[in-house]
C-alpha cells in the first residue's frame, strides 16, 4: 500500500478545521475516520498489481555510450484496471530513462512500456525490479508491489580506435604489395617475379629466372600469414588506473573523467585484432591477473573481433598485484609455438621489477614480446611547469618519472621486447604501427 499526495493534502486540511473545531478531540477522530475510508475505497477498487503478467523484448548488446531501447509488455488478466506509475529499475550506470513511465492497463488488455539504457560502464547489466504502483478512483491511496522481470544487457568497449584502421589497412596493403601505385613490400614469403626497374635491390635478382627469359628479373615477397597474435591484457592493480581523458565524455563537454589504463589498453588491443585477422593472422586473447580471468582462442577472420569484444566486456580490474610467473607460466601452456606476444600492462617500474622481469627472459626465449603501455599525458603537462616552486617540485617529479620508464623501456629491450609507451589517444595507431614493422621486417 501507498499513500499519495492527495491524502497528504486532505489530512493538512483537515488538521486546520481541528484548530477551529470546538471539540478537537471528536474532529482529529472524524478526520481520521475519513481519510480510512477514502484509503479503503482506492484500495478495495484499485486494480490488482500482484496478477500482472511482464515480457521484455529489444536488444541484448550494446556499444558503451550508445543508446538502446529495452520494452516491457505488460498484460493485466484481472477485472480491474491498472492505473498508475510503474518503474523498471536498472542499476545507476546502465543510465535508464525515463525513470517513472505512466500506466494504464484496462482488464484484459496489455501495453508495452519502453526504457531507454545508455550506459556509462562496460559489462553486463541485469535489470533489478519493476514495481507498480496501481492508483483508486479517488486517488488518495494505491496498491503496491514488485516483480522480479530478468534480463540482461552486455555493454561492449565502443572500439573506438577503429576510426584508424583505414589507414592501417592501407599501409597493410602497401606492405602486401597490393597497392598498384607502390611497389611490393618486404617480407618472407616468395610472391611472384617481375622485370628489374632502377632501384630494386640487386640481391632480389632471381639468376635462373633471367636466364631463361633473357631478361633480368628479380623475386618479389610478402609478409607471412597465419602467424599467431597472442594479446595478454593485465588486468591487475594498476589497469585500474585512470588517465587521460574520457573520449565518450569529449563530446557533453570538458572535465570528464578519464578512463582506466584497462579500456585504453582494450581500445589498443581491438584495433590490433582487427589489422591481424585482416593480415590473415590468427588472434588469440588472455586475460590475467592472479588467475586467468578469460581466454579465447582465435577463430574465423569474420568473426573473431566481435567474439573478442564479447570477451572483452565483462573484464573488470581487480585491485591485486598481478602474478606475472603464473601469467608467463599460462602463456607458456597456450603457445607451444612461437608467436607474438604482445603483452598490454603498465610501465610501473617496482611492480615490474618484482613482477615481470624475472620471468621475462623464459618467455623471450621462446616468443617475441611486444610490451605495450599507457603513458599518462599529466606527466607531460607536469614536467612543462616552471611558474612557481610548487609546479618546479611537480617537474622535478614528473622528469624522474619519465625517466624511470625510460630506463624500464631500456631493460626490456635487452630482454629483445619491442615496447611501445604511449598516451592514452596515441596507443591504439602506435601498436598498429609496431605490428606492421615487425610483419615487414619479417620477425613474425
Amino acid at each position: 500500500m501507498a499513500l499519495t499526495g492527495r491524502a497528504g493534502l486532505i489530512a493538512a486540511l483537515g488538521a486546520v478545521g481541528v484548530l477551529f473545531a470546538p471539540r478537537p478531540l471528536y474532529a482529529v477522530l472524524g478526520l481520521l475516520l475519513l481519510v480510512g475510508a477514502l484509503v479503503a475505497v482506492d484500495l478495495l477498487f484499485a486494480g490488482g498489481v500482484r496478477p500482472l503478467r511482464f515480457r521484455r523484448a529489444g536488444e541484448r548488446l550494446v556499444r558503451l555510450g550508445e543508446p538502446v531501447a529495452v520494452e516491457l509488455v505488460v498484460e493485466n488478466p484481472g477485472r480491474r484496471r491498472v492505473r498508475g506509475t510503474l518503474r523498471d529499475a536498472w542499476p545507476p550506470s546502465a543510465g535508464a530513462a525515463p525513470r517513472h513511465q505512466r500506466l494504464d492497463v484496462p482488464a484484459g488488455e496489455r501495453r508495452r512500456l519502453v526504457t531507454t539504457l545508455t550506459p556509462t560502464r562496460r559489462g553486463d547489466r541485469e535489470a533489478v525490479t519493476v514495481t507498480v504502483r496501481s492508483v483508486g478512483p479517488l486517488g488518495v491511496a494505491a496498491r503496491q508491489g514488485s516483480h522480479s522481470v530478468p534480463w540482461s544487457v552486455r555493454v561492449l568497449p565502443p572500439f573506438l580506435s577503429r576510426k584508424h584502421l583505414p589507414a592501417k589497412l592501407s599501409k597493410l596493403r602497401e606492405l602486401e604489395g597490393q597497392h598498384p601505385a607502390l611497389v611490393r613490400g618486404q617480407g618472407t614469403e616468395f610472391d611472384s617475379l617481375r622485370e628489374y626497374v632502377v632501384g630494386d635491390d640487386v640481391r632480389s635478382i632471381d639468376w635462373r629466372a633471367t636466364a631463361r627469359r633473357a631478361d633480368v628479373v628479380v623475386r618479389t615477397w610478402r609478409p607471412e600469414r597465419d602467424r599467431r597474435v597472442l594479446i595478454v591484457l593485465d588486468t591487475g592493480r594498476t589497469a585500474a588506473g585512470r588517465v587521460g581523458t574520457s573520449p565518450l565524455s569529449r563530446a557533453s563537454g570538458p572535465g570528464g573523467a578519464g578512463w582506466p589504463r584497462l579500456d585504453w589498453s582494450m581500445d589498443a588491443a581491438l584495433l590490433l585484432a582487427a589489422l591481424a585477422s585482416r593480415a590473415g593472422d590468427r588472434v588469440d586473447f588472455l586475460a590475467h591477473d592472479r588467475v586467468v580471468r578469460a581466454w579465447m582462442s582465435g577463430g574465423s577472420r569474420t568473426d573473431s573481433l566481435s567474439a573478442l569484444v564479447n570477451v572483452m566486456a565483462p573484464i573488470e580490474a581487480e585491485l591485486v598485484e598481478a602474478d606475472s610467473a603464473s601469467m608467463v607460466a599460462a602463456v607458456l601452456a597456450r603457445a607451444r609455438r612461437r608467436c607474438l606476444v604482445v603483452l598490454l600492462t603498465d610501465l610501473n617500474a617496482a611492480a615490474m621489477d618484482e613482477g615481470l622481469l624475472p620471468v621475462l627472459p623464459q618467455l623471450a626465449a621462446r616468443h617475441l614480446v611486444l610490451v605495450a603501455s599507457v603513458a599518462d599525458p599529466r606527466v607531460a603537462e607536469m614536467a612543462a611547469g616552471r611558474g612557481t616552486a610548487e609546479l618546479v617540485y611537480d617537474a622535478a617529479a614528473a622528469e624522474h618519472l619519465r625517466g624511470e620508464r625510460a630506463r624500464l623501456t631500456a631493460r626490456l629491450r635487452r630482454h629483445g621486447c619491442e615496447v611501445v609507451d604511449a598516451t592514452p589517444d596515441d596507443l591504439a595507431p602506435a601498436l598498429a604501427d609496431a605490428y606492421l614493422a615487425l610483419k615487414a621486417a619479417g620477425r613474425l
